[in-house]
């Protein structure tokens, strides 16, 4: 197994490791080589389909325990059992486990299971402030043992499940960093080595663009290579739907200066999230499906979906017996089977398929503003306008998301604003730290404090949970935020 990092002996031991590896972690995103396909026991010729489960795991990080610390919302439901639906946090506790069971199980019966699991920094911090250690040996056992390589794949995301559309610029890096020191934390930089998909919080995706740009420029420079899009984010070039959802596609995201960057998107299809993972949907729809062209080849679609792992009673109680029986009839039917996306990708590069092959999209509504500045220089000023003018005809610069009839923008100041101030007092604070203290930012409390605070407050859940007890909870975060930042990192 790859054994986890230490962190050096001078860290502040009750935070989670969220910098100070940037070097070795770069490293690893500069790897480029196949990483799944020697390990692969699949031929995509004799595919007619493939399908993809993913899991997304997220507990929130909240000012309520003892003194107003931070604690994981798991720790919450467990010291709190009678408030709402706080009795589940045992099944909840046994479902970031399970895999841990369900896939050594499933290989030992002569199975061929696939899952790409999803958890939020907030959730690997959180069982680690627990003590949780039976949950993340089980999750180490499926993610460092190589009898399990390719059977599990880990999609990196936002440490702190934030909105991208929401988050302030210079934090997407952040996030992304982030999540890859508490992964490497936990599970060693050879594991990390292996995390080459990324899981967008919510599913959201950024149409503005400028925050697509960055997006995509900072999941390349991490070394992601593939990213997971809901099918009603994204439209083809020309504005029109996604006509093959199930082959990859290729996302452009083009900036106000017109800069361009692209990366690999595999799209989630619209439907019912948990209740279509709990019937192993794509398994079913996969069997619907056959070989079909993508350049000059004939490859297997691939059903991709993602959902959360947890909630709800079909993923705690029917999603077990679904997903283990669909292992075992895939391996009577030799034609389908389930792939991961980083595996499927390979596959299909080594088969001849090109980035140039691959259907092109952007994000939804682009098509409209690029249309409307094709006449002239593509200035930042002019995109500005362009999105004022659009938004006269409810044409929103706020992305998608799974859900379309939330917003997690509108009706929030009380969030939002906060959350731009800290994020601009933080970015304030170190670049008001001298060049030559830079690199031992690391190492100081103050700013590993206030970076923690700063990625938790744009937590998604401050705003899915409405106003109340939960945007309190960004209020407290933020005033304590600004007290770290006010003491200084130097």
């Amino acid at each position: 197994m790859s054994a986890a990092v230490s962190p050096p002996a001078t860290y502040d031991q009750t935070l989670p490791t969220l910098c100070g590896w940037e070097s070795s972690i770069e490293e690893l995103n500069n790897f480029d080589n196949p990483i799944f396909l020697e390990r692969s026991n699949l031929d995509p010729s004799s595919l007619s389909a493939g399908f993809a489960i993913a899991l997304h795991m997220h507990q929130p990080t909240i000012p309520a325990g003892s003194g107003g610390q931070l604690i994981n919302h798991l720790q919450y439901m467990f010291e709190h059992p009678y408030e709402g639906d706080n009795h589940n946090a045992g099944p909840f506790a046994y479902c970031y486990a399970r895999m841990g069971d369900f896939i050594p199980e499933l290989v030992e019966q002569g199975c061929n299971p696939r899952v790409m699991l999803d958890y939020s920094g907030n959730l690997l911090w959180g069982l680690q402030q627990m003590g949780r250690d039976d949950i993340l040996d089980k999750l180490k056992g499926i993610t460092c043992d190589p009898r399990y390589q390719p059977h599990v794949e880990w999609l990196g995301t936002f440490w702190g499940h934030a909105v991208a559309a929401a988050t302030p610029l210079p934090d997407i890096k952040l996030h992304i960093r982030a999540w890859q020191h508490q992964f490497a934390s936990i599970f060693g930089l050879g594991a990390l080595k292996r995390v080459r998909g990324f899981s967008l919080p919510e599913m959201q995706l950024p149409n503005h663009p400028d925050a697509l740009y960055t997006l995509v420029k900072n999941l390349k420079e991490a070394g992601y290579r593939w990213v997971m899009v809901q099918e009603h984010t994204v439209e083809m070039l020309t504005g029109e739907g996604i006509q093959q959802p199930h082959l990859p596609h290729r996302l452009i995201a083009r900036n106000s200066c017109d800069q361009e960057v692209s990366i690999t998107a595999l799209i989630k299809t619209q439907g019912s999230d948990t209740k279509l993972i709990g019937q192993m949907q794509p398994y079913y729809a996969a069997q619907t499906l056959g070989q079909t062209n993508l350049g000059n080849q004939s490859v297997p679609p691939l059903v991709s979906q993602i959902s959360d792992g947890e909630n709800g009673g079909v993923m705690m109680n029917e999603f077990p017996g679904a997903f283990k029986r669909a292992w075992h009839e895939a391996r009577q039917n030799q034609t389908i089977n389930g792939l991961n996306g980083t595996e499927y990708l390979e596959l299909l590069a080594a088969a001849g398929i090109v980035d140039s092959d691959l259907p092109k999209c952007q994000a939804i509504g682009q098509h409209q503003l690029w249309q409307t500045l094709e006449d002239g220089d593509i200035t930042p000023e002019r995109v500005s306008d362009a999105i004022a003018n659009l938004a006269t005809n409810n044409i929103s610069f706020n992305g998608g998301s799974w859900t379309n009839d939330r917003s997690w923008v509108d009706g929030y100041t009380n969030v939002i604003d906060p959350m731009e101030r800290l994020s601009a007092r933080f970015h304030q604070a170190v670049n008001a730290v001298p060049a030559s203290q830079q690199p031992h930012l690391a190492l100081n409390t103050n700013y590993r404090q206030a970076l923690l605070h700063n990625l938790i407050l744009q937590t998604s859940c401050f705003r899915y949970w409405g106003q109340g007890q939960w945007t309190d909870y960004a209020q407290t975060i933020y005033q304590k935020g600004c007290e770290f930042i006010a003491r200084g990192f130097a």
